[in-house]
């Protein structure tokens, strides 16, 4: 009789080990699955910067083309991450707040990295005699970051610059 009370006790402390040992292995396994949290990863605002940077080597090389190739590799990423971190932000709104906080700020970075390849795409075009081509990105870049933000007043200038806005902006 006291055999048969032993083995469900022995049952409970053996499953116990063995599903601690299986939960301790698959946190081991689970960080090697955070390929995106590395910094050479193609989906993040470092990969942005780095488009922008290799960008500019290009400019100072003369090559034009080459450089609005990779600024525009980086607006398109910076674009694309920006929609993601906002779809996320909204999709856990109210259910766990650490992940919006999250998002919004890494949402913010993306709008910034944005703003920046804009403001690039602009000058290059500016540089090359094209204003139609660079005036609907300082407008862009005014609706990304608001007026009153450094690169929202940068673009605003650059608007003013071009001739499309005779008024000045006087920041409150």
């Amino acid at each position: 009789m006291k055999f048969l009370k032993i083995i469900p006790i022995s049952f409970l402390i053996i499953g116990t080990l063995t599903q601690s040992q299986f939960l301790f292995a698959q946190d081991k396994r689970s960080e090697s699955y955070k390929v995106l949290s590395n910094e050479n990863n193609n989906l993040s605002i470092k990969n942005v910067q780095s488009f922008l940077n290799e960008g500019d080597l290009f400019i100072n090389q003369g090559k034009f083309e080459k450089a609005k190739e990779y600024y525009d590799k980086g607006r398109n990423l910076a674009k694309q991450l920006s929609g993601f971190y906002r779809d996320l932000n909204g999709a856990f709104r109210g259910l766990d707040a650490r992940i919006p906080i999250e998002m919004e700020s890494k949402g913010r970075r993306s709008l910034k990295a944005w703003a920046e390849a804009n403001g690039r795409l602009a000058a290059l075009y500016k540089r090359k005699n094209q204003p139609e081509v660079a005036v609907p990105l300082l407008v862009e870049t005014i609706k990304l970051m608001s007026p009153s933000s450094p690169e929202g007043q940068a673009a605003f200038q650059d608007l003013r610059e071009l001739g499309f806005i005779d008024t000045s902006y006087q920041d409150l």
